[in-house]
């Protein structure tokens, strides 16, 4: 799916970028860079997908979603921080 289409699906959704990201609890950047690329993963698609259609039908995706509970994901590398307490400790 191109991202042309998912926006215009998100739109079906009533949603914006933001508000669809802090809904399934990923990156706004992730989503986002998805743009270059000219074309979205095929289950950000059907989730959209599945959100425009239940928006149609009447059906309270939000809530459904919410009820998951689902948790968003935190960057695991060595950042500046880690990186600057290892010099700390190789100094000492």
């Amino acid at each position: 799916m191109t991202f042309i289409e998912f926006k215009k699906l998100l739109l079906d959704a009533e949603l914006t970028i933001p508000k669809f990201t802090a809904l399934i609890k990923v990156s706004e950047k992730n989503i986002q860079a998805y743009k270059k690329k000219k074309e979205v993963p095929n289950a950000i698609a059907s989730v959209a997908a599945c959100f425009a259609k239940m928006n149609q039908e009447g059906i309270d995706y939000r809530t459904l979603i919410n009820d998951l509970d689902l948790k968003k994901k935190e960057k695991k590398g060595a950042g500046f921080s880690k990186k600057k307490d290892k010099e700390e400790k190789e100094d000492k």
